[in-house]
Formats: structure tokens, C-alpha cells, sequence
């Protein structure tokens, strides 16, 4: 997802997250973009599940990477970084939706907020293949839009970002048993013709390319600079 003008060092690229910290917490500040970058796809997910809208799901991942900077020394590594940083996104998340919330009912009487999903370009080169993967991926994300809260995120993560049940539990607070109940319960609540074709579909879905992916590091470091 790097840029030319972003990049950084290929060998420092490839060092774990737990090393990485380490250098940004004794002041190697400018590594945190590596984290941004490697995260950022998964952040995102976890994000728009929340918020549903793809647009304040950036502004929420900004806010995670500023917070989870300001509280890197509370990172501890008997647990994955990604799954505290996903930790961080999901309670930001959660906050933005309740006061969104709270401000849509004042404002209008408790009348449902209005939802905007926007088709993710598919960058295969064929214009039937791309048109097929374009539609099925709205259909897909217009089923996962409508799932209850609780069952989306979960579905988000564990079928469309590919984390695995423990770790999708620890980021979102909950016990294996009830991430594989709303797991089981999302799944069965997508259309049958749908989940048929989630295999190919589900990993190329909410995708975060990298012009997004520079936007966002690049904000993160530029309100990092001036503090």
C-alpha cells in the first residue's frame, strides 16, 4: 500500500510489530507509519462494520492510530498489536455511532439516519469479469449493511478480513462461543445465493486501496507532527 513519497525501508519493513513499538516507544516515531500500513486494510473493516459508512470509517481509523499512539506503553505484547489496535477502532467506532445517534434522534425526533454504500472498484482488467465482481460485491456488502450490529462486525471480521475466531473475541470483548453463535447466526441470515458465492467474494469486499491507505497515513502523521 506504500507510495514513493511514504515509503520506508524495505528491511525495516519486514520486522515484527512487537519490535516495531518497541522502536517507536524508545522515539523512532516516523516507524508507526509501518504499522499503519500493515494494519490498515483490517482496521477499516472493523471500522465500516461499525459506522456503515465509508467516509467517517476513515476519520474513525485516524482517531484509532492517534489514540493507540498516545497509549503505545499500555500495549502489551503477551497480546497481538492488530488485535489491540482493532480494540482501539472498535471502541471509536462504537462511540462515534452512539453519539451520531443520540444526535440524529435529537435532531429529528428519533427518525432513521440515512445509509450511503458506495460500489468498491475491482481491478481485474476484463469488463464482464469486473462488471460480475462489482455486482456481486455490492449484493454482498448490501446483505452484510443489514445484518444487526452485533452479528455484522463479527461476520466482518472473521469472513471478510479472515481473522480467526480467538482473535476476533479479544478484539471485540467477547468469549469464542459467542463470536461462533453470531458468526452462525450472520451466516444464516445472508440469502442462500449469496452465501454460495462468499468464498471468492467475501476477501476482495470493503476493500482499503492505496490511494485511501496513503490519505489516511499521511493525516495520521501530520497530526502526530504537530503535537
Amino acid at each position: 500500500m506504500a507510495s514513493p513519497a511514504l515509503a520506508v525501508d524495505a528491511t525495516l519493513s519486514a520486522l515484527p510489530d512487537a519490535e516495531i513499538v518497541k522502536r517507536v516507544r524508545d522515539g523512532d516515531v516516523p516507524l508507526f507509519e509501518i504499522l499503519m500500513r500493515r494494519h490498515n486494510q483490517r482496521v477499516y473493516r472493523a471500522a465500516r462494520a461499525i459506522v456503515k459508512d465509508e467516509t467517517e470509517a476513515e476519520d474513525v481509523m485516524q482517531q484509532a492510530y492517534v489514540n493507540a499512539f498516545t497509549h503505545l506503553e499500555q500495549f502489551q505484547e503477551r497480546a497481538r498489536f492488530s488485535t489491540w489496535l482493532t480494540r482501539i477502532a472498535v471502541n471509536e467506532a462504537l462511540a462515534r455511532r452512539h453519539k451520531r445517534a443520540a444526535e440524529t434522534f435529537a435532531q429529528r425526533g428519533g427518525a432513521e439516519h440515512g445509509e450511503l454504500m458506495e460500489s468498491i472498484q475491482s481491478p481485474r482488467p476484463d469488463p464482464e469479469r469486473q462488471a460480475y465482481a462489482e455486482e456481486l460485491r455490492r449484493v454482498l456488502e448490501d446483505a452484510v449493511d443489514t445484518l444487526p450490529d452485533a452479528y455484522r462486525v463479527v461476520f466482518m471480521l472473521r469472513d471478510v478480513e479472515g481473522m480467526s475466531t480467538a482473535e476476533t473475541g479479544e478484539g471485540l470483548g467477547l468469549g469464542e462461543e459467542a463470536v461462533k453463535t453470531r458468526l452462525h447466526r450472520a451466516r444464516a441470515m445472508i440469502r442462500r445465493r449469496i452465501t454460495t458465492r462468499i468464498g471468492s467474494a467475501a476477501p476482495g469486499a470493503f476493500e482499503f486501496h492505496a490511494s485511501r491507505c496513503d490519505r489516511v497515513v499521511q493525516a495520521v502523521l501530520d497530526r502526530l507532527a504537530s503535537r
